[in-house]
């Protein structure tokens, strides 16, 4: 089977006054093909796979439903609008050789221009990468984008989940690289020193608890 064309199937969304924005790569393939699975939303990480918006659900008590209706997509911009939350992933197109959802797979990458979306919202303070910095991650990518501009991150944090810094005309942006929502993510997350130490505190402790704990305090923070 050749190569392929995987575009991403949704525009920016950036509400009027949003202080953060989360920034991936791409949807399945399926998205962008009109194959949606039944619990899916046709929405950013809208699949049914993925553990973005169930974290945020647990964490923000939204009870959101998982189908392809209209009324699941409203449910997500509302409570984005409210909490002045954009999502501007940053692959804008790329091909693949093989019908999957990995970075990693991806080649002739086109991205979108972040920073020009910062310079059109200003009230942005706060990028939140979902997945680090191992290739064609979205903090690889965003590192990336940010060479033509002469511009570079600077580390402040190297905890999980780390923090980086940059300064675009005058303003300060810091950057935060989540642990990926993806379910592929679950096996970096289970060798975690401290995933290792929470599971034998509670047995019962799982990677969407891992994700719920980090996610609240990035989500649940004060914009700088």
């Amino acid at each position: 089977m050749g190569s392929f064309t995987h575009i991403h199937p949704y525009e920016i969304f950036i509400p009027e006054g949003a202080d953060k924005i989360i920034i991936g790569t791409l949807p399945p393939p399926r998205f962008s093909q009109g194959r949606l699975k039944e619990r899916d939303v046709d929405f950013c990480y809208g699949s049914c796979d993925g553990m973005l918006w169930p974290v945020l659900s647990e964490i923000f008590q939204l009870g959101l439903h998982y189908d392809n209706s209209p009324a699941a997509v409203q449910e997500r911009q509302d409570f984005l609008i409210r909490q002045k939350i954009g999502i501007c992933d940053i692959v804008q197109s790329c091909r693949r050789s093989k019908i999957d959802a990995s970075d990693i797979g991806m080649t002739d990458i086109r991205l979108r221009d972040i920073v020009k979306q910062l310079q059109l919202h200003p009230t942005v303070k706060t990028l939140i990468f979902t997945g680090g910095n191992s290739r064609n991650g979205p903090e690889y990518l965003f590192r990336q984008h940010l060479k033509p501009y002469g511009l570079k991150l600077s580390p402040v944090s190297r905890e999980v989940p780390k923090v980086h810094q940059f300064t675009l005309a005058g303003r300060v942006h810091t950057t935060i690289s989540l642990t990926s929502p993806s379910n592929a993510a679950n096996r970096a997350i289970g060798s975690s020193s401290l995933y290792k130490k929470r599971k034998k505190e509670n047995p019962a402790y799982s990677t969407f608890d891992f994700r719920v704990e980090q996610y609240r305090t990035v989500f649940l923070a004060v914009a700088p």
